[in-house]
């Protein structure tokens, strides 16, 4: 499994903990890292981009929500599968804020995420949700 691959699954995990638990879960972070990536190979590379996603999805957590209550018109977003929304959050993320990540990388990567993690139908879902905000930013 690629380096980014297993570090945004990760990330999802971590995302998914810490909308259950609340803000202050964040400081687990580092622990729940070492646990999880301890001697496997790229674990540097993965801990640093986990890290990334998580911070930067916490940072720009409202405006991506925001965004993600545009696109999905006819969905509540706190009713969303927990899973779907913080496969949602990444792939908005790195839609918007990581120039050298492309923008079909970013839309497959959340589509697998939610295939892998959530429902049959989760990638679909996923799909059309990005590809509206896609699409409203002009990407």
């Amino acid at each position: 499994m690629r380096v980014r691959t297993r570090a945004r699954e990760l990330a999802l995990q971590f995302l998914f903990m810490l909308d259950l638990q609340g803000p202050e879960y964040r400081a687990e972070l580092d622990g729940f890292l070492n646990e999880a990536l301890a001697g496997k190979p790229g674990a540097e590379e993965a801990i640093e981009y986990v890290r990334k996603l998580v911070d930067g999805v916490v940072a720009r957590r409202e405006k991506i929500d925001e965004m993600l209550r545009e696109a999905a018109r006819n969905w509540d977003l706190e009713r969303m599968a927990v899973v779907d929304r913080n496969a949602l959050r990444i792939g908005t993320y790195e839609l918007l804020y990581e120039e050298q990540i492309p923008m079909k990388v970013a839309i497959n990567e959340a589509i697998e995420l939610g295939k892998r993690y959530s429902t049959e139908a989760s990638g679909a879902f996923i799909n059309g949700i990005l590809d509206r905000i896609r699409r409203d930013k002009g990407l």
